[in-house]
């Protein structure tokens, strides 16, 4: 994870002589999640927060990373499927008009905390999440004036969820975030 952040810092200490507009901020929402290909489980709300760092090089592009606290995972009737990651997206943004983007890129998740448990009456399972998970990123956003941002946002899982043999399930989460920039 630390080359990763290095990486990330350096492509933004790097570009910023050619850049037209740096942000920099917070930002704050609500995840709604759950795990594809997985039957029983239903959407569970959570919360994400964390910083921001963008780089808008012309008028109509840009790209952003994020280092996000992230709550995903689904409801379950026969246990917990609760999932905390930190998460690492870097999105292109394309401005149509003004403050209006969409957003594509990757993902890059990192497991905090798992508390995966299947509860059968008699029988009690504990599984274990992958310390790593992949995602696609698409979205919308807004750059309003002073500052405040407001996403939206959809992440789909590339990678298996859970080590458990034939529970095959991907993240899929939808979130919202309204964010504020100091520059």
């Amino acid at each position: 994870m630390k080359k990763l952040m290095i990486a990330v810092v350096a492509i933004f200490m790097g570009t910023t002589a050619f850049s037209q507009e740096i942000d920099l901020g917070i930002k704050a929402g609500a995840n709604f999640a759950n795990i594809s290909d997985a039957s029983g489980l239903s959407n569970k709300t959570g919360f994400q927060a964390g910083i921001f760092a963008g780089i808008k090089f012309t008028d109509k592009v840009g790209i952003q990373a994020d280092m996000l606290y992230s709550q995903q995972g689904g409801d379950f009737d026969f246990g917990d499927f609760d999932l905390t990651y930190i998460n690492v997206p870097v999105v292109l943004k394309y401005y149509l008009f003004q403050g209006l983007n969409i957003q594509a890129g990757p993902q890059f998740g990192f497991i905090v905390d798992d508390k995966i448990t299947v509860d059968l009456g008699d029988v009690v399972t504990d599984a274990k999440a992958e310390n790593f998970d992949l995602s696609g990123v698409v979205g919308a956003g807004y750059d309003f004036p002073f500052g405040i941002r407001l996403d939206a946002r959809y992440n789909f899982g590339l990678t298996d969820v859970s080590k458990i043999d034939g529970a095959d399930g991907k993240n899929s989460v939808f979130s919202v975030a309204l964010g504020y920039s100091f520059l």
